[in-house]
């Protein structure tokens, strides 16, 4: 697995050499715009506004636009001169309980490794964070971008999660939620939904469903050479009515009940589908 960054984790006097992982990834479908007419691809150029002419990646710089019209170039070696320690460090600044931060902070995980003379300050670490149930809250500069972030324990593994600041958060001030008194019938009754439906975490059984009714339909379209394929009218549920939210709770409750057994035992685990491979698979282009 190759490291998309190499530094170090500090805190205190403390300083541990590690490298930075991609912890998860996104194969989306790809798909290319074309002209109708004769499904000729479409190609996009680099032109420069003021004469339309076409630029090669060499002649090409990053500027800021401080008025406009106006602009200054900065390089590579000014994104460097900008904090150079920062750039090499996940400086932790705090350590706080990891149930006082709210999910919604977090962003995207990435794995860290530990480099040559660092395993045993990086297992000391993991170790003191998962019997503390405290994560590093830390700084770190990825790609010209300074990041708030978390190094928790997970496993074997110190893994570093990307979080928003503050004020990259929306206020949900502005959200209009009405108050509502709900009668103690309706929340037992929830309670009860809730309990029969409840499982072992198992990721594998949450799959791409979307993703994989795509395929199935581009697979269709190329069996039948291109042509429109008959339309389908979508499903679409209705909203519970909640005059009517007794009634569909006790019906849940009745369908719960079926898939558990007649003696209303917890339902077992549902097998969840595997879409069939792809008979054009080989054809099909992903993005990484």
């Amino acid at each position: 697995m190759r490291a998309i960054w190499k530094g170090a984790i500090s805190f205190g006097l403390v300083t541990i050499p590690v490298a930075l992982h991609n912890a998860t990834k996104y194969e989306e479908l790809k798909f290319r715009l074309l002209r109708k007419k004769d499904m000729s691809p479409i190609n996009y150029k680099r032109v420069a506004e003021v004469d339309g002419k076409e630029v090669p990646w060499g002649e090409i710089v990053k500027g800021y636009e401080y008025e406009k019209g106006k602009f200054v170039v900065i390089n590579e070696q000014d994104f460097k001169r900008v904090d150079l320690e920062a750039a090499e460090t996940i400086d932790i600044v705090d350590f706080v309980n990891l149930d006082e931060i709210n999910p919604i902070f977090f962003h995207k995980p990435y794995y860290l490794e530990p480099q040559k003379g660092g395993a045993g300050a990086y297992a000391l670490l993991r170790e003191v964070l998962a019997k503390t149930n405290k994560t590093g809250i830390a700084k770190v500069v990825i790609r010209t971008r300074q990041h708030l972030a978390a190094v928790k324990a997970n496993d074997a593994l110190l893994v570093l999660e990307l979080m928003h600041f503050a004020d990259e958060l929306v206020s949900a001030s502005g959200l209009k939620i009405p108050a509502t008194k709900l009668g103690k019938r309706e929340e037992t009754m929830a309670m009860t939904l809730v309990e029969q439906m409840t499982e072992r975490w198992d990721p594998a059984r949450y799959t791409d469903d979307y993703k994989s009714n795509l395929m199935k339909l581009i697979d269709a379209k190329i069996e039948a050479g291109g042509k429109a394929l008959p339309t389908e009218k979508p499903h679409q549920r209705a909203a519970t009515n909640v005059i009517d939210l007794v009634a569909v709770l006790q019906k849940s409750l009745q369908q719960a009940g079926h898939a558990g057994g007649a003696n209303g035992a917890k339902h077992p685990a549902k097998k969840k589908r595997t879409a069939k491979p792809a008979k054009t698979a080989k054809k099909q282009k992903r993005a990484a």
